[in-house]
């Protein structure tokens, strides 16, 4: 029998060392990371950074709590099935109360993701890295990571949950850490802590809850958080690393210098783009050709007469 996609990634959060993750916003983008010989993916809507690239990507929009619930699960359900690692979905603040928390992970689960975010902003929410970031009370922040746990159990399933809080840009560095305790002690598998401000932070939030790993939010390109490199995130103490804005940001560079070549009346240099082939190869044309002559029969013509189909060589 297949490892389920939520029995992989538990499989990669037991294993040695820290394990990097790019965000992915679409089929292609997560076939391509798949094929950079990463063991996850991570795809967001608004909880990371990556909301940035989806909310962008699918709607033309900025990331403020704009892109809703059923487009974030059709956007997941198109990734999924275009790849075989693991996904890891953002869930959001749970899209509304305790209740709206148990049908995010219920729907999360029958799309087939492997790990889910919940976040403890309000509504409407946005990137943990912009201004005027708010959230809930503590109790109602702890109450949908047990809802999350809650519909997991119900479901008969073992999905990761991660939960992550906003706490330390919206209140302060210790409220960030007491929810994070709160959220282990509920039964969260994973621990964030958006917008840590310091090397010193990153290493007092890896030290609570020790058993129970840590991830690190790594926005590229300005955030808050230091950007460390494998050795010192290890170092340090964390397990999964996400890089956000990587795939989205060299995409929209890549694009403005291929529009202002044609705009100038030039193709883009060679070297800056694949060649035909080597774009058939990534979108999955050969395989496809290949799987194709497995049904190949000598019927050359197929004809619909009468009502009826009638095959064979002329």
């Amino acid at each position: 029998m297949a490892e389920s996609p939520a029995k992989a990634l538990r499989r990669i959060l037991d294993s040695p060392g820290v394990h990097l993750g790019p965000a992915c916003f679409d089929a292609l983008s997560a076939k391509l990371v798949e094929r950079a010989g990463f063991d996850y993916c991570f795809t967001s809507g608004s909880s990371l950074p990556e909301g940035f690239s989806i909310s962008a990507a699918r709607l033309g929009l900025p990331d403020v709590g704009l892109i809703s619930f059923g487009e974030m699960m059709d956007q997941g359900r198109q990734i999924i099935q275009a790849v075989s690692i693991p996904i890891i979905a953002d869930g959001d603040n749970g899209y509304g109360n305790a209740m709206n928390v148990k049908r995010t992970i219920r729907e999360a689960i029958r799309a087939g993701y492997a790990g889910i975010f919940l976040e403890d902003q309000v509504s409407p929410k946005a990137c943990g890295h912009t201004r005027g970031r708010k959230v809930v009370p503590r109790d109602e922040a702890v109450m949908r990571i047990k809802a999350a746990i809650d519909a997991r159990k119900e479901s008969g399933s073992d999905i990761v949950i991660i939960a992550r809080t906003d706490s330390r840009q919206a209140i302060s560095f210790d409220e960030s850490l007491w929810r994070s305790q709160a959220f282990a002690d509920v039964g969260a598998d994973v621990l964030l802590i958006d917008a840590l401000a310091s090397r010193e932070e990153m290493k007092a939030f890896c030290e609570i809850a020790p058993s129970v790993p840590k991830m690190a939010n790594l926005l590229e390109g300005g955030g808050k958080t230091p950007i460390l490199n494998p050795t010192e995130l290890e170092d340090v103490g964390f397990k999964i690393a996400a890089y956000p804005l990587s795939l989205m940001g060299v995409s929209i560079r890549a694009m403005q210098n291929a529009l202002t070549n044609i705009k100038g009346g030039q193709i883009p240099s060679h070297g800056s783009i694949p060649t035909f082939e080597e774009i058939k190869e990534i979108v999955g044309f050969n395989s496809y050709y290949e799987e194709e002559k497995r049904y190949a029969t000598n019927t050359e013509q197929v004809s619909l007469q009468n009502g009826t189909f009638k095959s064979g060589k002329e």
